[in-house]
């Protein structure tokens, strides 16, 4: 008697969920408390599975603190394009970026808003550290994207789009890194008010 399609994949769903739980424990552990100060027992017992059951999604805890900050990336490039969609011009792109930060900013966290966690995750780990790979793609991508809207606002100006890019980046990084020590978005409002200002003068 063969084994249906559907048992087949049982084992299987149940893995792919058990790696989801242990991934949103991790995620939650990681921005709340710290990577270092986050233990293997933590997560698995936050997500309510053995300690074999990590070993069989991830092959090591420096494999799940990157597993966890590729998801921090990809959650707040979800933010950026539904912010995106809304943007009416290059304009609004630009500043769809500040709103995905600030959207990012007013998540329930378990403490408050801490900051950027892919920051606060790469400051902890040591240098030639895959994980800070990670971390500083998001950080390029994020001043690419700002530089190809400014490109569209600037035609023919690519070196003064980038600059003004970095400009921005500068900008944005400085008032997470405020907003993350007063524990709210303030400054990423008023962060967004000066691009908006830079902007109107370009």
């Amino acid at each position: 008697m063969s084994t249906s399609g559907t048992e087949a994949d049982r084992p299987r769903r149940r893995r792919g969920a058990a790696r989801e739980r242990l991934l949103s424990a991790a995620s939650r552990r990681f921005y709340a408390d710290g990577v270092s100060a986050t233990g293997i027992d933590t997560i698995t017992a936050e997500a309510g599975v053995a300690k074999m059951s990590l070993y069989n999604n991830f092959s090591s805890k420096a494999d799940l603190v990157r597993a966890y900050l590729d998801a921090r990336h990809e959650e707040w490039m979800g933010l950026y394009r539904r912010r995106l969609d809304e943007a009416p011009d290059a304009r609004g792109g630009v500043l769809a970026v500040f709103d995905a930060y600030a959207d990012h900013a007013a998540f329930a966290y378990e403490h408050g808003f801490r900051g950027c966690g892919l920051l606060n995750a790469a400051a902890e780990l040591p240098v030639g550290d895959e994980g800070r790979a990670v971390v500083r793609r998001h950080k390029e991508e994020v001043e690419s994207l700002l530089a190809g809207h400014l490109e569209e606002l600037l035609p023919g100006r690519p070196e003064e789009a980038r600059a003004v890019a970095e400009h921005l980046a500068f900008l944005l990084e400085g008032a997470m890194a405020r907003a993350g020590l007063e524990g709210g978005g303030t400054r990423l409002e008023h962060a967004r008010t000066m691009a908006a200002d830079l902007l109107e003068r370009l």
